[in-house]
C-alpha cells in the first residue's frame, strides 16, 4: 500500500514532468506548421505580388491601347464629319446641278418647239423663193422679149427714120 501509493505518487510525478514536455513538443509543432504556413503565405505573396505586377503590366498597355483607341475613334469621327461635310456640299451640287438640268431640258424643249416652227418657216420661205424664183425667172424671159422687141423695134425705127430722111432728100 505504501508501495501502490509511491507507485501511484511517481505516476503522478512523471505525468507532471511529462506534460511541459508534451506541451513544449505540441509547442514547436505549432511552431513549425506556423512557420511552413508563414512560407506558404510568403511563397503566395510573391506570386500575388507577381501576378499584381503582370496585371499592372497589362492595365498599363490596356490604358495605351484604349488611349491609342480613343485616338484613333478621333480620327475616324473627324474624317466622318469631313466625310458628312462632303456629302452635303455633294447633295447641294447635286441638287443645283438636277435644277441646272431641268432649265436645261426646259431650255431644250422650248428650242426644240422653237426650231419645229422656224422648220417650217424656213420651208414655207423656200416655197416662196422657188415661186418667186420662177415668177423671177418668168420675168427675166419677159424682159429678155421685151428687150429684143424694144431693140427690133429700135431697128425698125432706125430703118424708118433712115428711109423717112432718105424720103425728105429726094
Amino acid at each position: 500500500t505504501m508501495l501502490t501509493t509511491l507507485v501511484s505518487s511517481l505516476e503522478w510525478k512523471i505525468q507532471c514532468l511529462q506534460q511541459p514536455c508534451n506541451r513544449s513538443l505540441t509547442a514547436e509543432g505549432e511552431v513549425a506548421a506556423l512557420n511552413r504556413r508563414i512560407q506558404l503565405v510568403e511563397e503566395e505573396l510573391d506570386r500575388a505580388q507577381e501576378r499584381l505586377a503582370t496585371a499592372l503590366q497589362k492595365l498599363e498597355e490596356a490604358e495605351k491601347a484604349a488611349d491609342e483607341s480613343e485616338r484613333g475613334m478621333k480620327v475616324i469621327e473627324n474624317r466622318a464629319m469631313k466625310d458628312e461635310e462632303k456629302m452635303e456640299i455633294q447633295e447641294m451640287q447635286l441638287k443645283e446641278a438636277k435644277h441646272i438640268a431641268e432649265e436645261a431640258d426646259r431650255k431644250y424643249e422650248e428650242v426644240a418647239r422653237k426650231l419645229v416652227i422656224l422648220e417650217g418657216e424656213l420651208e414655207r420661205a423656200e416655197e416662196r423663193a422657188e415661186v418667186s424664183e420662177l415668177k423671177c425667172s418668168d420675168l427675166e424671159e419677159e424682159l429678155k422679149n421685151v428687150t429684143n422687141n424694144l431693140k427690133s423695134l429700135e431697128a425698125q425705127s432706125e430703118k424708118v427714120a433712115r428711109n423717112l430722111t432718105m424720103l425728105l432728100m429726094i
